[in-house]
């Protein structure tokens, strides 16, 4: 009875090892899904074949069967001998989860931590049946001991969305004291200026370049990164907003219908600023004109004087004009004769870009800055306007201009060694890929490479936009690195259409593999493109 009590202790270490990583992976995609039961589960649907039933439990479910019938016609004592070893094997030694290559990891945050444990609990149950039903049945009952590690294993998804379901009471309770205490604290301070940015690009350069224009004159407080939930807005009020504050700048983001609503329960902005409206979360919204009626809500909320600023370039954000209940500032790259703020004569080079910038009194001053875009261009436009309607001046907001520093991974131009790079990889949206290819297409010193995974989660516009933005990288790229063959299918598809030659396409599995290639491809003069990065939960 040693050994057999031995490898039972050897076959539970490898088991809950192994058990516990699934669960592990599991609740980490519960939360990159923003903790959703219908997401998780959609996503768990669509790789049931992959990562629900693998291989490792076809083989344990037969060996399951195999020392069921064995018990019944050898020596329990053998088949337990045997079957412990080779169960925790097959089991515990198949292809691991993520390991060290997470891109977003998983954040132990207390609501984390709160269901982890209701899910360890579930999984635990089969382990403790299956153990009880071993020590009352002896040896011809081991199959149930290691049906109860099975079945834990199997089922991880499953505890996770019972543990959710479990928990979902006393989150909402949480939540609703952090909303009400938020509100209490807001109500304390009638001189705080609240300034909220939305738009379906944008919000966080724009949010980043507002915040340092708004520092020349005023003490203010941006949400960090990117915290537009609204669990995000209530950790800034009620731990990071302080009596010295005198604005505060809130990024609010939208995934489905009722959002913003919810965002401005919270908080009642006095400004309200609107980048743009796209096709982002189209798969989830349905339709554009819904992402715009749903971004538009927060000017809905605005104070009764509140002041609106608006990309008029985009024609879905101009037309949110009518709903402004005070002053409206209209910015324009397009020198659009109804706008108060333009930017025009924009140029790019290698130190960034160059820009002239007339303000609604026709005083004008050629701005510099080192992010690069188009795009970036009307983000800093709409943070000179919310400047102009607090008093500051175009000379001012110049200098705050010329030191803002490239937003990690939006943009964002760096060297690395003879080699230059721009790192675009949190964008994807149609609108800024198509823009930073073409900006790529500027540098003329060496080759241009692009790295990308295509877009995602533009529901049945998603084939098309991918394949358009392969025509675009045809026309300005030498060579193009494609991350997953199945993904990319429509990029390749679009540098087809315009004869891109097959020797410059190259298909890779993985960001990694593409940066070991790019290791022994890359002389001095070339710039490469990082062009969107797929999250954690979606495969190449």
């Amino acid at each position: 009875m040693l050994l057999i009590t031995l490898l039972a202790v050897l076959t539970t270490l490898f088991a809950g090892w192994r058990t516990w990583r699934r669960l592990r992976f599991f609740l980490h995609i519960f939360q990159l899904e923003g903790y959703k039961p219908a997401e998780f589960g959609a996503w768990v649907r669509q790789r049931l074949g992959t990562v629900g039933l693998r291989l490792s439990h076809r083989l344990a479910a037969m060996e399951l069967v195999l020392v069921s019938v064995g018990s019944a016609v050898a020596s329990p004592y053998w088949v337990a001998a045997v079957a412990l070893p080779a169960w925790a094997t097959t089991f515990a030694s198949s292809r691991l989860y993520r390991s060290g290559r997470e891109k977003k990891p998983l954040a132990y945050t207390n609501r984390m931590r709160r269901l982890l444990a209701a899910t360890a609990v579930l999984a635990a149950a089969p382990v403790l049946a299956g153990l009880v039903m071993w020590v009352d049945g002896g040896l011809a009952a081991v199959a149930w001991f290691l049906g109860g590690f099975f079945l834990a294993d199997l089922l991880a998804p499953l505890w996770v969305l019972l543990a959710a379901a479990l928990m979902h009471p006393v989150e909402r309770s949480i939540q609703e004291g952090f909303k009400r205490q938020a509100r209490h604290r807001l109500k304390q301070r009638p001189d705080l200026e609240v300034i909220s940015i939305t738009g379906s690009y944008g919000k966080t350069s724009t949010k980043f370049i507002l915040k340092e224009v708004l520092s020349q004159r005023f003490n203010v407080l941006a949400t960090p990164s990117s915290y537009n939930t609204p669990m995000g807005l209530c950790l800034v009020v009620n731990d990071m907003l302080k009596p010295e504050h005198q604005v505060l700048v809130l990024e609010m983001g939208i995934r489905h219908p009722g959002d913003m609503d919810e965002l401005c329960e919270i908080v009642r902005p006095n400004t309200g600023v609107v980048t743009s409206v796209g096709i982002a979360h189209l798969e989830s919204m349905g339709t554009i004109e819904r992402i715009a009626a749903e971004k538009a809500r927060m000017i809905d909320h605005l104070q009764p004087d509140g002041v609106t600023v608006l990309n008029a370039d985009d024609e879905r954000v101009a037309a949110m004009a009518e709903r402004a209940p005070g002053r409206i500032w209209r910015v324009s790259v397009r020198d659009r004769a109804d706008a108060d703020i333009t930017g025009t004569d924009i140029t790019y080079g290698r130190a960034g870009a160059s820009f002239l910038v007339r303000d609604e009194t026709g005083d004008e001053r050629r701005f510099r800055t080192r992010l690069l875009g188009e795009h970036n261009v009307t983000n800093i436009l709409l943070a000179v306007a919310v400047g102009r309607a607090m008093g500051l001046r175009l000379r001012q907001m110049a200098y705050a201009v010329a030191r803002l520093e490239p937003i990690e991974h939006r943009l964002q131009l760096r060297e690395d060694g003879p080699v230059t790079i721009i790192d675009d990889a949190f964008n994807a949206n149609p609108i800024g890929a198509r823009n930073a290819v073409r900006i790529l297409g500027q540098f003329d010193a060496g080759r241009r490479v692009i790295v990308t995974p295509g877009m995602i989660e533009l529901g049945e516009r998603q084939w098309e936009e991918n394949r358009t933005l392969g025509e675009h990288i045809a026309e300005h790229v030498d060579l193009a690195i494609l991350v997953g063959r199945e993904q990319t299918a429509p990029i390749q598809e679009g540098l087809r259409a315009r004869s891109f030659p097959e020797d410059r396409l190259k298909i890779v599995d993985s960001l990694w593999d593409a940066q070991s290639f790019l290791k022994t491809y890359l002389r001095e003069g070339d710039v490469v493109l990082y062009e969107n990065d797929l999250p954690d939960q979606f495969d190449a």
